[in-house]
């Protein structure tokens, strides 16, 4: 396993030396937007005389599955700035309007299965960090925060706008983005621009720019460029959000019962346009969705994503590191305000966030309240770039601080990506690497880590290889580190076929996948492995999907730990072999099912999970109704178990604006019930009212019947936030 790995990185690492030469990025189409000093009513329909004034886009082009080719999708795009708000206008035409397909109004819904349109914005014309805004036939609007070409967080929320109408030949929409939710520079007169159509009945994808197979429509370096905007000013530049509440809380255990009254904001500064400054006093977090639960069947802690507003917005400037995901994070912001699952006061917290020119920058500290397993504490983290040219970047990161306020810690890091789209004419490719180290009051061992990673991203050939090593003392009191004190090969190759329709008609899209990962400690002694494959893997023409996959693994356990209540696994070594068969129906559909089944040898023993989904929306998308259940039985010789989770989320939207959704957890090891309804309404953007209700019951233990659940806790939260802008 070692010897293969080491030989396709070789093989990687050779194919990009031999590369000499790399032409330069091809010249941007360029799209002028039209000028306006016309009040524009946002409705969805594009009846204001300044609209045919506007720049034009006649129509797109298809980009998938037929790169180029005929589509009777024809859609008109139309560009205008009024000197505050960018503004941007879609006639979407449908030979079967009645066809079009909505599945949510809820604000960052999941559209995957939704006619919609999208927009990509990158003010600094970086080819690296942008925005991305899409709304689908219903309005429901869905935005997020590029870092990079595969990268992007959805959990942002701007200020912004949009409005749709449905038309005997399809559907029409308008967005309004104010100047005040980006960064740029002021009088910059172009930005990098893209524009995008899904279809979801026949999976078909429409764009001005970037029509391969290949490109990725949040790839900014396969953007036009967008000219005219150089009017676009911010007014003072300055944001005032103060919001305020009534909380009240009840303990059914202890009978005990809370309420009162918070207030506090944030304020934003645009300093010079592209450079903004914040600053938040009593921030609450009352609004935030719940996490989803999860069943973890490691010896490792879980990952769960940072869902504050507050610590999102400029969270891509603090991205770190080239093949790291979710194994390293130097600065992971849910270390600030949060200790096991508890909510931590922040008196005030400070944020700069921007570009000058070629540098790049953020920077965060707040200041933690004291509490009955924390000290009261002051937290920084601070990220620095350089573009060196179209192609290289070069980074540099720190942190300072330990969110329990009981040792010193701080860590210090470098990176660099190198990559480009024009890798054999318009391919994708990069290579880039990393290292960081700790120092403070940390753990024995090296204080440092390392790695390098080559990717080759493409439609037809998926290939990466890297290697990583964290050292048993790199401790990130502000980072995320699951696994400190080993070093990682790993690499992947996917093979992805798109057939003839002639041939196999039926099927969109083969995927022939080879995953394997080694794991070894700080001694160099094999900790765990696994070799990921995809034997099956189809993608039909509607969309449904049928898989099977292969996976031999090992695992080596100094020490036992205990996988479920009372079921501990002994050190040893294990060696074992896991299947799956999953299957999925296409998405557009009303109702749409789907079932992943795990099964085979486990350990010492054997576990069957089971995983199934079924959702189904109402045709206009008011109402959805979704349920998620999982199962894993385990038969060990320490011990057999079944662990159970189910999760149901209803969202009712009467309007886009206007949504009150619950989402009900259940899950056997903590024999707990959770709800959490929200109301929400968006008076208009930046101003809203939510209304919270969180409800706990837990099951006890002498009892196995589920209707037996005892209230345990309430908390109801009324919170009104509003938004000035000058």
């Amino acid at each position: 396993m070692y010897t293969i790995l080491l030989a396709y990185l070789r093989l990687l690492l050779r194919a990009a030396i031999l590369l000499a030469v790399f032409p330069p990025l091809a010249v941007a189409i360029t799209i002028e937007a039209g000028a306006t000093d016309q009040a524009i009513r946002l409705d969805g329909i594009l009846d204001e005389a300044a609209w045919q004034r506007a720049g034009l886009i006649t129509d797109l082009t298809q980009q998938d599955p037929q790169p180029g080719g005929a589509t009777p999708f024809v859609t008109e795009v139309r560009i205008l700035v009024d000197g505050r708000a960018l503004y941007i206008g879609f006639v979407s035409h449908d030979p079967q309007p009645s066809q079009i397909a909505i599945h949510t109004m809820q604000r960052d819904g999941d559209q995957g299965a939704d006619d919609s349109v999208a927009v990509v914005l990158d003010p600094a014309i970086d080819g690296r960090r942008g925005y991305y805004f899409q709304i689908n036939a219903a309005a429901a609007r869905l935005d997020g925060l590029i870092s990079g070409p595969d990268a992007m967080s959805t959990d942002w929320d701007g200020i912004w706008d949009a409005a749709t109408q449905r038309t005997a030949t399809g559907w029409t929409a308008e967005i309004r983005i104010p100047a005040q939710t980006l960064r740029f520079r002021w009088g910059q007169d172009q930005w990098g621009f893209n524009v995008q159509r899904y279809v979801a009945r026949t999976l078909t994808t429409l764009r001005w720019s970037g029509t391969t197979l290949d490109a990725n429509f949040i790839d900014l370096q396969r953007a036009g460029r967008l000219a005219g905007v150089g009017a676009l000013r911010q007014g003072l530049g300055v944001s005032i959000s103060p919001y305020g509440l009534l909380r009240y809380d009840k303990n059914y255990d202890s009978s005990e019962q809370t309420s009162g009254a918070e207030v506090g904001g944030d304020i934003a500064w645009n300093i010079s346009g592209d450079l903004t400054a914040y600053l938040t006093v009593n921030p609450d977090f009352a609004e935030t969705e719940v996490d989803s639960r999860r069943v973890n069947l490691t010896r490792f802690p879980l990952f769960f994503p940072e869902k504050r507003t507050f610590f999102l917005e400029g969270s891509d400037l603090f991205k770190f590191g080239s093949g790291l995901g979710r194994d390293f994070i130097p600065f992971f912001s849910r270390r600030v305000g949060l200790f096991s699952g508890e909510m931590i006061a922040l008196p005030y917290g400070v944020k700069l966030l921007g570009h000058a020119g070629r540098w790049g920058m953020a920077a965060l500290a707040v200041q933690t309240e004291r509490t009955d397993f924390t000290e009261k504490t002051k937290l920084f983290s601070g990220r620095v770039t350089y573009d060196m040219d179209e192609h290289l970047t070069l980074g540099l990161i720190a942190t300072d601080g330990d969110p329990e306020g009981q040792r010193e810690n701080s860590l210090g890091g470098f990176d660099w990506l190198w990559r480009t789209s024009t890798f054999k004419g318009n391919k994708n490719f990069s290579v880039g690497g990393w290292a960081a180290a700790s120092r403070g009051d940390i753990p024995a061992g090296h204080k440092y880590g390392w790695g390098f990673k080559v990717d080759y991203p493409n439609d037809l050939w998926d290939m990466y290889a890297a290697i990583k090593e964290f050292g048993s003392g790199l401790d990130p009191a502000l980072g995320f580190l699951p696994r400190p004190g080993t070093r990682w090969y790993q690499a992947g190759i996917s093979y992805r076929p798109r057939p003839q329709a002639e041939k196999l008609g039926w099927v969109r899209q083969f995927f022939f996948e080879f995953y394997p990962r080694y794991i070894e400690d700080a001694d160099g002694r094999a900790e765990s492995w696994r070799v990921f494959t995809a034997p099956l893997n189809i993608q039909t023409q509607s969309g449904a999907r049928i898989e099977a996959n292969i996976m031999p693994s090992f695992e080596r356990l100094d020490e036992g730990f205990e996988i479920s209540k009372g079921v501990i696994i002994p050190a040893g070594d294990y060696s074992y072999t896991r299947f799956r068969v999953e299957g999925k129906t296409a998405n557009y559909r009303a109702w749409r099912l789907g079932v992943s089944v795990w099964f085979g040898n486990f350990y010492s023993g054997t576990m069957t999970q089971v995983l199934g989904s079924a959702t189904y929306t109402t045709p206009a998308g008011h109402l959805q109704l979704e349920l998620n259940a999982e199962r894993d039985i385990g038969n060990l010789p320490e011990g057999d178990f079944t662990l159970d989770l189910w999760r149901v989320n209803a969202v009712y939207a009467f309007t886009p604006d206007l949504i009150l959704s619950s989402n009900i957890q259940y899950d056997s090891e903590s024999r707990n019930l959770g709800a959490n309804t929200r109301f929400r309404w968006t008076i208009r953007p930046g101003n809203d009212l939510f209304v919270v209700w969180n409800r706990g019951w837990r099951q006890p233990i002498d009892s196995a019947q589920f209707f037996s659940l005892h209230t345990i806790e309430d908390q109801i939260t009324v919170k009104l936030r509003w938004t000035f802008r000058k």
